[in-house]
Formats: structure tokens, C-alpha cells, sequence
């Protein structure tokens, strides 16, 4: 059952996402690193689904639709036999983070990045070193 808290707190992301969005901050971790998180893309690939466009979906993320079992698993997390949850989630994690280093190390990706000196956190130490 989904209880107060989890409504709560898919809320709180949601207005997150949603003011970060608003200041031009598509995505906090390559914001503050510049190198693109597991999830870059996700984004644009359920945009792209909307649209109809199931193969410019799978480009931009070709997970784009684990994170909707990922959710029913953890919404059910206290019914379901602990080592299925967890084995779920952890081959859910590794999958993410196969395709990650895939993406990241491909030459020919385009929509993973590693650009530390474009994130915000770069960008500061140059300022306060001159």
C-alpha cells in the first residue's frame, strides 16, 4: 500500500525537479560536475516516447523504461519477499550501471558527457585560483 510518506516524498522530488527545471538546471549532478549521471537521457527518452518515437527514446536512454518496474518494486518493497526486492533492485542498479560506462567510454555517444571543466564546481575553483 502507498502510504502519506512515499506520496510525500515523490512530491518533494517532483517540486524539485520542477524548480531546478525552471532556473535552467536540466540535471544537478552534470550541473555541479559536468559529467553525466546513469540517468542521462532519461528525460529526453520519455519525451521522445510521448511523441511516438520509440527508437529517438531508446537512443536517448536505452533503460528508459526500467525506472517504472524500479518504482512498483520499491512502492511494493514490504510485500514482496525480501531477496526478490532486492535482487530486483540490484540487477536494476547494475543494468544502469553497465549501460552508464558503455555510454560514457563510447566515442560515439552523444548524449553522455565527461566535461568536468564545465560544471559548477570547476568553474569555482578557476575563479578562486585567478
Amino acid at each position: 500500500m502507498i502510504g502519506k510518506k512515499d506520496i510525500q516524498a515523490l512530491l518533494v522530488i517532483a517540486v524539485f525537479y520542477i524548480i531546478i527545471e525552471m532556473l535552467g538546471v536540466t540535471c544537478p549532478i552534470k550541473f555541479i560536475t559536468g559529467i553525466s549521471c546513469a540517468g542521462c537521457g532519461m528525460s529526453r527518452a520519455w519525451l521522445s516516447l510521448l511523441r511516438g518515437d520509440v527508437s529517438a527514446a531508446f537512443f536517448y536512454h536505452p533503460l528508459f523504461w526500467l525506472p517504472v518496474p524500479a518504482a512498483v518494486i520499491l512502492l511494493l518493497w514490504r510485500r514482496l519477499p525480501r531477496k526478490a526486492a532486492r535482487g530486483s533492485m540490484g540487477v536494476i542498479c547494475a543494468l544502469f550501471c553497465i549501460v552508464y560506462l558503455v555510454r560514457l567510454f563510447s566515442p560515439e555517444n552523444t548524449v553522455v558527457v565527461f566535461a568536468p571543466e564545465e560544471g559548477a564546481v570547476f568553474r569555482l575553483f578557476s575563479r578562486l585560483m585567478g
